[in-house]
């Protein structure tokens, strides 16, 4: 893994049950859209996958904000049928997306069916041009990945998104935005849940060189990189 040398300062927060991680979660992203929105017209945000996030887009559902405003990425997706129950589109679709009125042309699915490569190259032309995300939520695995970046996998920043190949998390092919392009963001924030991550979070903490210290905003202004915790300790 290659590591470019840029400031990182995460803020911790840890949180005493996952409901109020939540919670807090979807009122951060209620800002932030509400900001941007005011701002510029329009809330583009970048989605991670995963049990934790799925509760969050449950919660966002409900509330009363402007959808046609609101542009959706993901970060990373698996090479599996689009209607795979572990395609992370699938999952916003139905517990979100399909319930409010954001356009269907402003729900910007990584077309992973087609493959790592060729799919990678079309999420990558319908980036081009796309301004600086407002907001990028991300996921923290055991070994310290984040979207589809791996441990000692060589980064791969030549195009927005790019191809994945040997994963050590089924399935092998996959799809990732680069870290540059995960890096154009006004606002980033790790969602890190589960005891099993507490051997990343202290090296994150002490240092150490995971592929989540690659994520660091470089836009200004930004408000940089927060990591919101469950069932780990911020010593």
């Amino acid at each position: 893994m290659q590591v470019k040398n840029i400031p990182h300062n995460p803020r911790w927060k840890r949180f005493d049950s996952i409901e109020a991680l939540r919670h807090d979660v979807c009122d951060a992203i209620v800002k932030s859209a509400n900001e941007a929105i005011a701002r510029r017209g329009q809330f583009s945000i970048v989605l991670a996958g995963g049990n934790t996030p799925r509760a969050v887009y449950r919660l966002l559902r409900d509330l009363p904000m402007d959808w046609s405003k609101w542009h959706i990425y993901h970060g990373d997706e698996r090479c599996l049928p689009a209607d795979h129950e572990d395609r992370n589109s699938l999952m916003v679709e139905q517990v979100w997306t399909h319930h409010v009125s954001i356009p269907k042309s402003q729900i910007h699915d990584i077309p992973a069916e087609l493959g790592n490569v060729v799919g990678a190259k079309a999420y990558a032309q319908i980036l081009t041009g796309v301004p600086i995300f407002d907001m990028v939520l991300l996921g923290l695995g055991e070994d310290g990945h984040t979207a589809s970046l791996f441990p000692n996998h060589i980064v791969d920043n030549s195009a927005d998104a790019v191809p994945v190949f040997n994963s050590p998390k089924p399935p092998a092919e996959r799809i990732t935005l680069s870290q540059n392009r995960l890096n154009n963001t006004r606002e980033v924030l790790f969602l890190v849940t589960g005891a099993g991550k507490q051997e990343a979070v202290d090296n994150w903490r002490n240092g150490v060189a995971i592929p989540a210290t690659l994520i660091a905003p470089e836009v200004v202004p930004s408000k940089g990189v927060a990591v919101y915790c469950y069932e780990v300790k911020l010593s």
